[in-house]
């Protein structure tokens, strides 16, 4: 038996207390890119009661997304914005989700990204994720952006770090492993770089901007 919204909010508000809960109910966080970061990212936020998530990837659940994404083997071939909200309802049944299955571009991210309120960005590629940091910087100035960088292969988990190198970025990872340079991408070391960007969303809704 499913638990009522009520039912659900009090048992976060004896976790997190009233007022932080309040700030994460009130959340409105895009995440673009629902891989391996994102797809963790998402599930924190949700587990966390954040209120309003946009999901935004254009690709389906692939084979080779088990090892280290939040889907299941029976979501192959679905779209993975379909996918992790199935997830999610199971996950927070009342957190309000929406979704665009399209790719992020230099041409839409303005307008995929006005509601919004912090951004997450969670893409694979390097050329994305520098477009959307600059799009981000650009059209949106004051919208905190949490981005993600090197988080490849089998190094410390402790070289996975928060840092604030502009006033609204923040920049989760060791800052070098690429797995361009043959370092593959390893479920739990993936998972830490997702966890430091979900805990530092969370950090800025409470209206913490320290790393």
């Amino acid at each position: 038996m499913i638990p009522t919204c009520e039912e659900m909010h009090r048992a976060l508000v004896e976790r997190h207390g009233a007022a932080l809960q309040a700030r994460f109910d009130a959340g409105r966080v895009a995440i673009c890119g629902l891989g391996g970061l994102g797809s963790n990212v998402a599930i924190a936020l949700a587990r966390a009661g954040v209120g309003h998530l946009h999901l935004i990837d254009f690709d389906l659940v692939d084979l080779s997304n088990l090892n280290r994404q939040q889907y299941m083997a029976d979501q192959l071939g679905l779209p993975k914005t379909q996918a992790l909200t199935d997830t999610l309802r199971r996950i927070a049944p009342y957190c309000a989700v929406e979704t665009d299955t399209v790719r992020v571009t230099a041409e839409n991210l303005q307008e995929l990204l006005a509601k919004d309120d912090i951004i997450c960005e969670a893409f694979d590629d390097a050329e994305a994720k520098a477009m959307l940091v600059s799009g981000v910087l650009e059209h949106f100035p004051h919208k905190p952006l949490v981005a993600a960088s090197g988080m490849a292969g089998l190094d410390s988990a402790n070289a996975i770090v928060t840092r604030q190198p502009l006033a609204r970025l923040y920049l989760c990872g060791d800052g070098t492993s690429d797995v361009s340079e043959g370092l593959g991408l390893v479920s739990a070391r993936v998972a830490l770089c997702a966890a430091h960007q979900a805990h530092m969303i969370l950090r800025l809704l409470a209206g913490e901007t320290e790393p």
